[in-house]
């Protein structure tokens, strides 16, 4: 069986090459990608069979420019995972945890970082535009006392020592991934749909197209709203439930919402990752 290509944001080493491990096995090939959009491309193309982008994150929030893509792009969410996030810090000798003078990483892993620094005030936390892209600068330039946050993955890939783990201020900090493949598929244990959908501007839309699911007692767990562009004050709206399409009751509700929106697109049907 062919080894898939999965393409994601960020340098070898990233957290989403963790999450892509976690989900599909340590032999999966991985596409690394400078930005999301490029990332999306690479399955428009042919480049990858998969993508895998974050979602959303627990302390964070929603990554908004990834719920844009899916809109934009025709992809089809085919699995989701969720990866603790663990920041550790990294470095290369002769770099100490004694020594240490600056630290470098992504401006959202250095915040969620905060009570480290607060602990070691000599220390200059520097943004990079990437967890592991700063292990990796660390390696090719050998600066001395310096030391990077990324992941366990990332100091591996880079050959470097993890100088200190738990960097992280909450332990309940994780990301949501999801993958996405230009097919749609349906597996048997899928439990989980995701949809996007407009309705007209008119009072009680809203309320009308979220009572076709509570009619039939379906479960909503995710709900987030993107502007509509070109249309002022009008939004595109993203839901997740529990179910499955080819559930009656899913079936009817979604030919129910059809109905109601402007426009109805059902983003994929997939099995829920474990919490």
């Amino acid at each position: 069986m062919a080894i898939a290509t999965v393409a994601f944001q960020g340098e070898r080493g990233a957290f989403s090459e963790e999450a892509a491990q976690k989900l599909l096995g340590r032999r999966v090939r991985v596409l690394p990608q400078d930005t999301f959009a490029a990332v999306f491309a690479a399955v428009v193309s042919g480049q990858a069979r998969f993508c895998l982008v974050p979602i959303e994150n627990t302390l964070a929030g929603s990554v908004y420019e990834n719920y844009d893509l899916l809109l934009e792009n025709r992809l089809h969410i085919v699995a989701e995972v969720n990866l603790r996030v663990v920041h550790n810090l990294i470095g290369f000798p002769p770099t100490t945890l004694q020594s240490l003078r600056q630290v470098y990483s992504h401006p959202v892993a250095l915040a969620q970082c905060s009570r480290f620094f607060a602990r070691h005030p000599r220390v200059e936390k520097i943004p990079f535009y990437d967890t592991a892209g700063s292990v990796k600068m660390l390696a090719e330039r050998g600066l001395a006392g310096a030391a990077a946050i990324a992941s366990r993955t990332a100091a591996a890939v880079y050959h470097a020592r993890i100088l200190k783990t738990h960097l992280e201020d909450h332990r309940e900090n994780f990301t949501r991934f999801l993958l996405l493949s230009k097919t749609a598929r349906v597996a048997p244990r899928s439990n989980k749909v995701s949809v996007v959908f407009s309705t007209p501007n008119v009072p009680g839309a809203l309320y009308k197209s979220l009572s076709v699911f509570a009619l039939r007692e379906i479960d909503l767990t995710k709900m987030e709203s993107r502007p509509l562009r070109g249309r002022p004050w009008e939004y595109f709206f993203y839901l997740d439930f529990i179910g499955n399409v080819r559930e009656e009751r899913c079936r009817n509700a979604l030919a129910h919402l059809g109905e109601i929106a402007n426009f109805l697109r059902v983003l994929g049907c997939y099995e829920s990752a474990a919490r």
